[in-house]
């Protein structure tokens, strides 16, 4: 792999290198980020910091054997003195900017599409379920885990992808199109951009990169199917575009709804949506909500197909270490880990599935209540450190990637990837 050689008097690179020198991470330039991490392979002191009362971020250095180590930074939030919301938005945000004047802390969200190609982007990039302020942004494909802020109250259930709606006041049931639809007149079946299937391609500076190839990223044909494109308007959802015989474009709207003969005379453009069901919950008691990856255990034991296919290379694989992001909810307590890695250091990846279940055995969790969010170089948790901007922990390695050839490697460790869902932590003495 060949890289681009900073020139002198680049302010952006002499700015990231003040920064990581200020940390003790000594790079001998940001674009040799791009082949050697090494030097951000550096075990942690043991810290605790209080961003507000009931939170508590901590941090140590875990031995994983054979050299091999990982940091892992603890966020503990009482919520009998915060709120948890699960944050979603299609354009994205970075997550530092999570953290204002009302909100403390903020975790990298669960999984969500991410591909290297800037001219082909789903319109609604979540991975099966998303909901903000009551209304359902997107629909499952599968059952799955969830985090849910329901009647105001967060909690983890296992969500199937099976619900209602109806179409311009016309009540349906719908399914997710990984599960097996129901023989009855009118039901409709759920696509989305988690039916999507990654690519990855050799790159000479980057390693690789990911994309998804537009001619065959569509629903099944079927000359019996009627598929109809959900999108958001400032009305609310609308059918905005049908597709008699399938082949509808995955990306185009938030969802897809499919319907087989007798197709309904409701189906027509410009049709309003309203969800009103997920699995025997009404959306109007929901909140917030979004999919979650699998449980400790799940991902241990190679339970994981739900999340292969869209993911591209499946970051489940049991001896593949990674950086990893851990949820639980115990009663009124939840904790969200971060255990660090960064890709190009050696002994400093991350931790593998079965890894992460036995730390969470040992920090006294049961690995089937534990769920895996996004990880990787997403890994992240952002808090307040009192005046100034937000600091910010794990994935302090990430890179931008060039578009161009003669673009170069920006680092933005701080702020990390371009998220589309996260977890804010605000105060409740805070809270309107």
């Amino acid at each position: 792999m060949s890289i681009t050689v900073t020139q002198a008097g680049d302010r952006p690179d002499l700015v990231a290198l003040a920064e990581l020198s200020a940390r003790g991470i000594n790079v001998p330039s940001v674009q040799s980020i791009a082949v050697d991490q090494s030097p951000f392979a550096r075990p942690t002191l043991a810290w605790t910091r209080h961003p507000a009362p009931g939170v508590a971020l901590t941090a140590r250095t875990v031995d994983l054997g054979d050299g091999c180590f990982t940091n892992a930074y603890t966020l503990t939030t009482d919520l009998n003195c915060t709120r948890c919301r699960p944050v979603s938005s299609p354009t994205g945000f970075h997550l530092r900017h999570l953290v204002t004047s009302s909100a403390v802390a903020a975790v990298s969200g669960t999984f969500a599409f991410i591909s290297d190609d800037p001219a082909y982007q789903p319109a609604e990039p979540r991975l099966d379920l998303a909901v903000r302020d009551h209304h359902a942004a997107s629909l499952p494909t599968v059952t799955k885990p969830a985090l849910l802020i329901h009647r105001d109250r967060p909690t983890i259930r296992t969500v199937a992808a099976t619900g209602t709606l109806t179409v311009a006041g016309h009540p349906h049931t719908w399914t997710g199109s990984k599960e097996p639809p129901p023989a009855q007149p009118g039901h409709l079946t759920v696509f989305g951009a988690a039916n999507c299937h990654i690519r990855y391609h050799d790159d000479p500076r980057t390693g690789f990169r990911r994309d998804v190839d537009p001619a065959g990223n569509t629903t099944p044909r079927n000359v019996d199917a009627l598929d109809c494109t959900v999108t958001r308007t400032p009305t609310g959802p609308r059918i905005t575009a049908l597709h008699p015989g399938g082949g509808a474009d995955l990306f185009a709207g938030a969802y897809v709804l499919r319907a087989y003969p007798p197709w309904p005379a409701n189906l027509v453009i410009g049709a309003p949506i309203h969800v009103t069901a997920l699995d025997t919950l009404a959306i109007a008691d929901i909140e917030s909500a979004l999919s979650l990856g699998p449980s400790a255990a799940n991902a241990a034991a190679g339970r994981t197909s739900a999340w292969d296919a869209s993911l591209g290379v499946a970051p489940f694989r049991p001896d593949a270490r990674y950086a990893r992001t851990m949820l639980t909810l115990d009663d009124r307590t939840l904790s969200l880990v971060v255990l660090d890695g960064a890709p190009l250091a050696r002994t400093f990846q991350g931790v593998t599935v079965q890894e992460a279940a036995e730390l969470c055995e040992r920090a006294g969790h049961d690995p089937t209540t534990v769920f895996h969010l996004d990880g990787g170089q997403t890994s992240k948790i952002a808090y307040t450190r009192g005046h100034g901007p937000a600091d910010a922990v794990g994935s302090l390695h990430y890179l931008s990637w060039p578009r161009h050839e003669d673009e170069p490697f920006r680092w933005h460790g701080l702020d990390g990837r371009r998220l589309h869902s996260a977890l804010q932590i605000t105060t409740t003495e805070e809270i309107p």
